[in-house]
């Protein structure tokens, strides 16, 4: 009998190598990678983690390998794809003609250029000192990079990760961007850029690159090309005559072209460019001398009168900040429509005027109107002459319309306008006696509402040292719309003086955002931009540098109630400083002045500075007023010190009166006051010329206070000069100073705080 065979067992087909993994109890051998290059491994966690790491080394690999080909492939690709424009087929698309519009739609002006003041030079005619200023100013690399920098690329990346727009372009990548007229701040358009500049630099030599860059590129004032910007910026007709100084100020206004008139902006990008040259041994201290002043820019291609001939320039600046340079928009033709209401405009220049006219020369008024429901400036009068000196962007010390924003970082405490304060004269800390105007009429214990009124600097100096500090007031104004950083810490910021610096703008700007209840809207003179077929190209109400914020804090019922109790503050002082809004309308405000220090350091009773900020819910105006290098002190016609509630005032007021006839009387809501409830407040003084002042007497003029110091704001209560009498504004019971006008007396500060 036959014993029965098992069947044989299927032999199993043999795994591929490249798939096959261990069994978890499987030798496994080692990769040389590890530490146990002699042990077979049985523990299946470790084998497990091996053949993890094993794969994730792989994927590194490969993905290595994509990194650094798909690149190069990337890079041949769209290497083959572009072209660089030439030089006068770009020069032949800058030529376009730019639309203004007023508000309404109207017709503002045009701006053109024909070429006909464009010259196109050669290599050899562009002095070497413009080049080398252009080098320091923009791409000192220039004559040895590939035509583009890896680390400003990086830079761009980093910028576009966080957000931000921006990043080092060379000379040659500016030059494709100018050429192709595309400027979006996007990581294709950089990439496209970078390529398109490496193409160039293999394909034309330095010299080449560099003369159309220079033939092309626009420098503000109208002038594309550096031969017509000589001729714009120093009347050169001949460009070989001109210096090393003068070519630094024009490389450095290649930046923000739409600055060029700006004369802050042409003596900092002036210093930095001679910097450079001299760090890089291409000028000496000898040859930067100066500051080159350029030529009047009478000619700026538009028909605007002189107080608007600047809003053009402003407009082209705003866009530029927006990432839409100005030449892009003359390149395509585009249309600007402004903020600017022609009616309010008009009302501006006239009200400027006509409270002007006689007054003397030295004296120096700027107004600016914001509407509080969208942030769109009405109205913007920087100089009669627009395109000399911005006095309305210029930073100036703003006096005491500054104290609203002391009594903000009050309110945000949860203290009020019914809070009392010691009046009596007093120092803090290190600081010299500070003093009052005026004896308060309130006695020694004075609310903040009284204080306010009555412009009283011990209360709110006691206010900012003891209770909300520097910081919380610095903090307060930057929130309500202050935009320019508040460098003072000192007790000086309780009543604008010393370092606190601010623009007309931005403080019609904040008051605005108390007039909408505490919401801030940022300031903007571009409403939109339009393409040649009528297209929105730009909308500044989507944008998101303009939209609302509420300004004091996220809790909008708190936020509303801490605007609405500053506007309670500010209602009684128009008509405290004889300088109502007509028709019994409710309008809110605060007058200021700075006091005038001479040329040795010497604080004077004289003022340098005046203001008259206000409000109502449909429109929030302020008027500032400075002096020049002929004479800073403010005198009117009548060697009559002035004070905020003086020509500012009236400027201010007539503007109002003029521009609110026939609109609807608008409240600004119920008040509820934060903190205590007991507000006081007292009605304006009314007197004849035989009522006792005694009372109401100013301390001696803080000219002849020994503990008295520098850069302080001013309310000196006389207008004596040497050898001449007391003149006294016809105000009854205000000997020497208008009622309540918060002109602070020097307050006995020390300098610098």
């Amino acid at each position: 009998m036959m014993m029965r065979q098992p069947p044989e067992r299927p032999v199993p087909e043999p795994a591929l190598l490249t798939h096959r993994e261990p069994d978890d109890e499987a030798e496994f051998y080692d990769d040389g990678y590890d530490d146990y290059d002699d042990e077979p491994v049985t523990d299946t966690k470790l084998a497990r983690r091996k053949r993890i790491w094993r794969r994730v080394r792989r994927t590194a690999y490969v993905c290595t390998a994509l990194g650094i080909i798909l690149p190069i492939v990337a890079f041949f690709i769209t290497y083959q794809m572009v072209d660089v424009k030439d030089p006068a087929e770009v020069a032949k698309e800058q030529s376009k003609v730019v639309t203004f519009q007023y508000a309404d739609g109207s017709e503002m002006t045009k701006v053109a250029d024909d070429g006909g003041n464009r010259i196109m030079l050669t290599h050899n005619q562009i002095p070497d000192q413009i080049k080398k200023a252009v080098y320091a100013a923009e791409d000192d690399t220039f004559e040895t990079n590939a035509g583009f920098d890896l680390s400003g690329i990086a830079r761009a990346v980093w910028n576009q990760l966080q957000g931000k727009a921006g990043g080092g372009s060379t000379i040659t990548q500016q030059y494709i961007k100018k050429s192709s007229g595309q400027d979006d701040a996007t990581l294709s358009r950089k990439w496209v850029e970078m390529v398109k500049a490496y193409k160039m630099s293999e394909t034309y030599e330095k010299e080449e690159i560099i003369t159309a860059y220079l033939n092309t590129i626009y420098f503000g004032r109208g002038a594309y090309g550096v031969a017509a910007a000589a001729k714009a910026f120093f009347n050169l007709d001949d460009i070989s005559k001109i210096t090393k100084s003068q070519a630094a100020l024009l490389a450095g206004v290649i930046q923000s072209p739409g600055r060029a008139n700006n004369e802050a902006y042409q003596q900092e990008r002036w210093s930095y460019v001679t910097k450079r040259m001299i760090a890089l041994n291409w000028m000496t201290e000898a040859e930067k001398g100066e500051f080159p002043t350029p030529v009047d820019a009478a000619d700026t291609k538009t028909s605007l009168p002189g107080p608007r001939k600047g809003l053009t320039d402003l407009a082209f600046e705003e866009l530029a900040k927006k990432g839409i340079p100005e030449e892009e928009i003359k390149a395509r033709g585009y249309t600007v429509v402004m903020t600017i209401d022609p009616k309010a405009q008009k009302i501006a220049e006239d009200s400027v005027r006509e409270v002007m006219k006689g007054q003397p020369k030295n004296l120096h008024p700027a107004l600016v109107a914001v509407d509080p429901g969208t942030g769109e400036i009405r109205a913007y009068y920087g100089g009669e002459k627009g395109y000399e000196f911005d006095y309305a962007a210029a930073l100036q010390q703003p006096g005491s319309s500054f104290k609203p924003f002391d009594l903000v970082a009050l309110l945000k405490m949860g203290k009020g306008l019914g809070e009392s304060y010691d009046s009596t004269a007093k120092s803090f800390g290190e600081s010299k006696i500070v003093r009052n105007a005026s004896t308060p009429r309130c006695g020694q214990q004075c609310t903040v509402a009284e204080a306010m009124k009555e412009s009283l600097n011990v209360v709110f100096s006691d206010m900012v040292y003891n209770d909300v500090k520097p910081t919380g007031v610095a903090e307060a104004a930057k929130q309500a719309g202050i935009r320019t950083p508040i460098k003072d810490r000192s007790i000086n910021i309780a009543i604008g003086g010393g370092d606190t610096m601010v623009s007309t703008v931005d403080m019609a700007s904040s008051y605005a955002t108390f007039a909408a209840n505490g919401t801030y809207r940022p300031p903007h003179i571009v409403s939109k931009v339009l393409t040649p077929s009528g297209e929105i190209f730009y909308d500044a109400s989507i944008h998101p540098d303009h939209q609302d914020k509420l300004a004091f804090d996220q809790d909008r019922e708190l936020n509303a109630k801490i605007a609405r109790n500053v506007t309670e503050s500010l209602l009684p002082i128009p008509e405290y400083s004889d300088i109502p809004c007509a028709d019994g309308r409710l309008c809110a405000g605060k007058t200021g002045t700075h006091q005038y220090v001479d040329s040795n350091g010497v604080e004077t009773k004289y003022n340098a500075k005046a203001w008259m900020v206000g409000y109502t819910p449909q429109i929030s105006t302020a008027v500032s007023m400075t002096g020049d290098e002929t004479e800073r002190r403010l005198f009117d016609k009548d060697r009559t010190t002035i004070y905020g509630s003086g020509l500012p005032g009236e400027i201010w007021q007539r503007f109002m009166d003029r521009y609110l006839a026939g609109e609807e009387k608008l409240e600004f809501g119920p008040f509820d006051p934060i903190g205590r409830e007991e507000v006081v407040t007292q009605p304006p003084v009314t007197t004849d010329d035989t009522t006792d002042v005694t009372s109401a007497q100013p301390p001696t003029s803080s000219s002849e206070q020994p503990t008295t110091t520098t850069g302080q704001t001013s309310d000196t209560e006389t207008t004596t000069e040497p050898d001449e009498t007391t003149t006294t504004p016809d105000r009854p019971g205000w000997p020497g100073k208008p009622p309540g006008d918060d002109d602070d007396p020097n307050p006995g500060l020390l300098p610098g705080g």
